[in-house]
């Protein structure tokens, strides 16, 4: 029997969806390997905590690890306390110390790939904040995340980005910190679109001139960098860069509304994968690299192409509110038993966009209980005062 659910649009009227019922994709027994694929996950809440989620982040760590566990048994790698875990927004550098420490024991325990953000998240950008004082921050990081047995992800410092004079100060933090790590890093350029503090970042809001100093670190440190993942939601300037890149050194899109072509590729190369959207389409993902590896485009793209439209709605404006639609995703497939976020951020996106969101789900075939998923929303859409 199809499942049917009344659901808000805006301007405040009803309409009937009847759900079209398909399952996700099931990967395949084999795990790809043709494309890297890291999935930056995120942290489920303890909704029992007594903690004024504002001040405190109560965070359920079995159902956090539990997650972690679904994503490797994919295939999939885990970024770990990046933006998607609610990094600097809700997840201080204190929680992401447990965090890292636990998804990595975790990781080493199931043979799963794991890789972890070191940022500056615990210096407040300030007047009398300097170069230098970032440089401590990001040292005093790294060396956590290393001695934790994760490898870095070297995110983008709100610290810098407020301190910094020129694109030379850029060069010399990242040079300091690159000519210390013990192994190759993941460089991150996050974008200003996912957080404000961050625009300009490299010394210029021109893009390209903001790309030539950043491609000029990794060219000076090219063996203590493994990759890079952009997130500019803009496919030209990832290729553009992409093409630029010395032999060795990988290219990982973080760009959610274009991420099919660009792990895809063309003649001259391909991205590799560090993405907020793949938490949310986890199997589908994972079933569409394996038909990559398989050489079978034409079901790589049936497979990827209607998870565009929910991504895109997902990290529409303001982009940093994306997180919001990756947990309720994890909340109507049953990864965990409600919908709350550290910070309160469940309220981030209004009843309609979560609305759209469901159905969006249900036709890219990532509704794993058809029936599981129509009664959660029915609960979301009662505390909204849809009966």
């Amino acid at each position: 029997m199809t499942e049917s659910i009344k659901l808000p649009r805006a301007g405040g009227t009803l309409y009937t969806y009847d759900l079209q019922g398909v399952a996700p994709a099931p990967p395949g027994a084999d795990k790809f390997g043709s494309r890297i694929a890291y999935s930056a996950a995120h942290v489920v809440a303890d909704p029992f905590s007594g903690a004024d989620p504002l001040l405190e982040a109560g965070i359920d760590w079995d159902a956090t690890l539990a997650y972690r566990r679904h994503l490797w048994s994919l295939g999939l790698g885990v970024a770990e306390a990046m933006d998607t875990a609610q990094r600097g927004m809700g997840l201080n550098w204190g929680h992401a110390q447990e965090l890292i420490k636990r998804s990595t024991a975790e990781a080493q325990s199931v043979g799963g790939l794991i890789a972890s953000g070191a940022g500056t998240d615990h210096l407040a950008p300030g007047p009398h904040v300097t170069v230098d004082d970032v440089i401590a921050a990001y040292e005093e990081q790294c060396a956590y995340v290393e001695s934790c047995g994760s490898r870095i992800i070297l995110m983008a410092s709100r610290a810098l980005a407020a301190c910094a004079q020129s694109a030379e100060d850029y060069e010399r933090v990242y040079g300091r910190i690159l000519s210390q790590v013990k192994q190759p890093v993941i460089l991150h350029w996050l974008g200003d679109m996912f957080d404000p503090a961050l625009a300009g970042y490299w010394g210029s809001a021109d893009v390209e001139t903001a790309m030539a100093t950043c491609l000029r670190v990794i060219r000076t440190h090219a063996d203590k960098v493994d990759g890079i993942k952009i997130s500019l939601l803009d496919a030209d300037k990832e290729i553009a860069m992409r093409r630029q890149l010395p032999e060795g050194v990988k290219m990982y899109t973080g760009d959610d509304f274009n991420y099919p072509t660009l792990i895809q590729g063309d003649e001259q190369g391909y991205s590799h994968a560090l993405l907020g959207i793949f938490d949310a389409i986890a199997p589908v993902a994972a079933a569409a690299l394996q038909a990559l590896d398989q050489g079978d485009t034409a079901r790589y793209n049936a497979l990827f192409d209607p998870t565009v439209p929910l991504s895109r709605h997902i990290f529409q404006r303001p982009t940093y509110a994306y997180k919001t639609g990756i947990v309720f995703m994890a909340y109507l497939n049953g990864h965990q038993s409600h919908f709350r976020m550290i910070g309160g951020a469940e309220g981030a996106r209004s009843l309609v966009h979560l609305s759209d969101l469901f159905v969006m789900a249900d036709q890219a075939g990532l509704l794993a209980k058809p029936e599981l998923a129509v009664q959660r929303m029915r609960r979301i859409l009662a505390l909204g005062g849809v009966e």
